[in-house]
């Protein structure tokens, strides 16, 4: 049986492409292709399931065309419109030790930070701009943290833990706590 906390979210499948059963891909994570993984894990009604890659190819630096094994119709493939999809954390971690770590990686980690304590779990990756940004949830809150090797002290792959040491005044949590 497949475990959530050994998976990590590297996507989700579009609509159908075609009438083979190909499905539109959108992914954060490109783990599927540098790691000798065959398989990718979807998340159909709320339970992680493991599915062979027939094939895929990239169509841009965020989406790619896959065929699942077993999926051959557009009707079969309907079902996986906006399914979730997931990817083996054991695989990545293959990766992290040959040097290849996204920062998708650590979603799901929490995030501690040597004045403040634990900030919360890391519940995204924010791309949208230049400085890549953890999302945090710190106390029911959203909380910004800048991805950057330069504050990231350790990483407990066992624990999924992530400390770092961010410069004084990045975060306003001394004043906000106060009021």
């Amino acid at each position: 049986m497949i475990k959530r906390e050994d998976i990590y979210k590297i996507g989700v499948l579009n609509k159908p492409h075609g009438v083979k059963g190909e499905l539109q891909f959108t992914f954060t994570d490109d783990i599927f292709d540098r790691v000798e993984a065959d398989y990718i894990i979807c998340l159909m009604d709320g339970i992680p399931v493991p599915f062979y890659l027939e094939e895929y190819r990239f169509r841009s630096n965020t989406t790619a065309l896959v065929k699942l094994e077993g999926i051959d119709t557009t009707e079969q493939a309907r079902r996986f419109t906006n399914v979730e999809v997931y990817f083996p954390v054991k695989h990545a971690e293959e990766s992290a030790d040959a040097g290849e770590l996204t920062w998708n990686y650590f979603v799901g980690f929490r995030m501690e930070e040597v004045h403040h304590g634990e900030l919360g779990q890391i519940t995204g990756v924010d791309t949208a701009t230049v400085n890549v940004l953890f999302v945090v949830d710190h106390k029911g809150e959203e909380l910004l943290v800048p991805a950057q090797e330069e504050f990231i002290l350790g990483i407990d792959r066992t624990h999924r833990i992530i400390t770092v040491s961010l410069p004084e005044g990045l975060l306003a949590l001394d004043t906000a706590e106060e009021v």
